[in-house]
């Protein structure tokens, strides 16, 4: 797509909403809250300390609050609005990963704390809307977040299971288990990384809530495992510290054993530090390397990984991008703005044609016309 041609077509973004999660000064960023961005332009819509991951299942929108002592926050989104319903403990310290398991429950992924906390959501909706029934909820626009009428979901909604308590080779950041983010798999499972264990963590998941450990997959020393995606029946992940791409595939006892990897960038690692993944609709991988600030694709052909091309992210720090048609939105912690790349036939992004004002986003989630209301 040549550039004029990408500034013709930004007019699809005029009916895109998107709500970018952020750090705030309680994390050393700039932002207020979370904010909704309707074309290219960001408002804040509810405040709160470091929503730096959401996530969206309907109409409701989940936020976590990254700090000691976490917490998780449920909104109700419609007319570009969000409603606080209710918040709940994160079973752990720096929440950096939120999302809706099929089973019923949220699954929570604590950083620092190397834990991963399940909230039944029927029991959680179930004691907000008899506690709210009656009562006078303002949507969030702007207000501080806890204020008025607040929620809180009952423990007995809640379980949080603890990561083995384990070392890695990088001794700054594996000191301990880091539990960074939760995916489904297609066997009705959870799997969780653990970037301070060079694991994946996979569990039995349900809204009672339980969670149940069902084995551990190991990862090389050093790898860090950060993000994850599905291709198919393979797993891809992105190692945060050696900044390497892996393809792993079930064997015949079930485990999750990898079957290529790549390199995302030439030259010694030092602080270039893998972020968040993603396949496209040709199957190829996306992938942000903050500290080079790029985004770099893989074709996967075959059973490889391979360099397809890499370009700049459109800023500095690039902790977390979308694909809507088109483009890919890039959230530039450092640059306090989204950027809006147009992707190419190859699925390599070019250079920005805008850049939306947020402060150090970290999370990019557009939602579905059938949520907005």
């Amino acid at each position: 797509m040549s550039e004029s041609g990408a500034l013709d077509d930004l007019a699809v973004l005029d009916d895109l909403h998107v709500l970018v999660g952020s750090y705030t000064a309680t994390g050393g960023g700039s932002a207020t809250g979370i904010s909704i961005v309707h074309g290219t332009t960001a408002h804040t819509a509810a405040v709160m300390d470091d929503p730096s991951f959401l996530a969206a299942d309907g109409d409701r929108v989940y936020a976590v609050s990254e700090t000691a002592d976490g917490s998780v926050s449920a909104f109700r989104y419609a007319d570009g609005a969000l409603e606080h319903r209710w918040d709940a403990t994160a079973g752990g310290d720096a929440p950096c990963h939120v999302r809706v398991d099929p089973s019923g429950a949220l699954v929570v992924t604590n950083y620092v704390s190397g834990t991963v906390t399940a909230i039944g959501l029927a029991a959680a909706e179930a004691h907000a809307s008899a506690v709210l029934d009656g009562s006078s909820v303002a949507p969030g626009s702007a207000e501080p977040h806890g204020l008025g009428d607040r929620v809180v979901v009952p423990d007995s909604a809640i379980v949080t299971g603890v990561l083995p308590d384990v070392e890695g080779p990088v001794e700054d950041r594996q000191e301990g288990p880091h539990a960074h983010q939760s995916i489904g798999t297609p066997d009705g499972t959870v799997l969780v990384a653990d970037l301070g264990g060079d694991a994946l963590h996979e569990f039995r998941v349900t809204d009672e809530p339980a969670i149940d450990l069902v084995r551990v997959h190991h990862l090389g020393p050093g790898v860090g495992p950060r993000h994850m995606v599905w291709l198919g029946d393979d797993l891809i992940v992105a190692g945060e510290l050696d900044g390497r791409v892996y393809r792993l595939r079930r064997d015949d006892s079930g485990s999750l054993v990898p079957i290529g990897s790549a390199a995302t960038f030439e030259g010694p690692v030092g602080e270039s530090l893998l972020s968040h993944i993603e396949v496209d609709d040709a199957g190829r991988v996306l992938v942000a390397v903050r500290g080079r600030d790029l985004i770099v694709v893989l074709d996967t052909d075959g059973d490889g990984l391979a360099v397809v091309g890499s370009a700049s992210s459109g800023g500095v720090w690039p902790r977390h991008f979308a694909q809507v048609p088109g483009f890919l939105l890039v959230a530039n912690q450092m640059s306090d703005a989204v950027a809006v790349l147009p992707v190419g036939e190859d699925g390599v992004p070019g250079g920005p044609v805008a850049q939306i004002a947020v402060g150090s986003p970290a999370c990019v989630l557009p939602i579905a016309p059938s949520a907005q209301g």
